[in-house]
């Protein structure tokens, strides 16, 4: 198995624990890589329950692949952002937002290409 094929594969079953998540290449460097998704996610906390969300992109045109992936935490809370499928090397990614019980949580999701 490649390099490349095995870090996509842990990238896909791997959860992230953390506040801000960054994979692959996000800044522009000489016109390589752009922005082609933003969205912001936010969820207030309801008392005893988690909130979930999952946000979705796929590029339009099959050729064009991910380069980079960054989930901003802007409140600096304890939720759980993950790569469910797709991501760094695909056209499309899914992204779950899990919160801990009891708080929500706002991120700035950026996909860049």
């Amino acid at each position: 198995m490649s390099p490349k094929v095995l870090a996509i594969f842990v990238l896909m079953f791997t959860v992230v624990h953390g506040k801000t998540v960054v994979v692959g290449q996000v800044y522009d460097q000489n016109g390589l890589v752009r922005k082609v998704f933003e969205q912001n996610v936010e969820a207030t906390g309801i008392p005893l329950l988690k909130r979930e969300n999952e946000v979705y992109f796929e590029y339009p045109l099959g050729d064009q692949k991910i380069k980079g992936i960054a989930i901003k935490d802007l409140e600096n809370g304890l939720a759980e952002p993950s790569i469910n499928r797709g991501g760094l090397g695909f056209n499309f990614v899914n992204i779950k937002l899990k919160s801990e019980r009891g708080s929500g949580y706002k991120y700035l999701i950026e996909i860049y290409a």
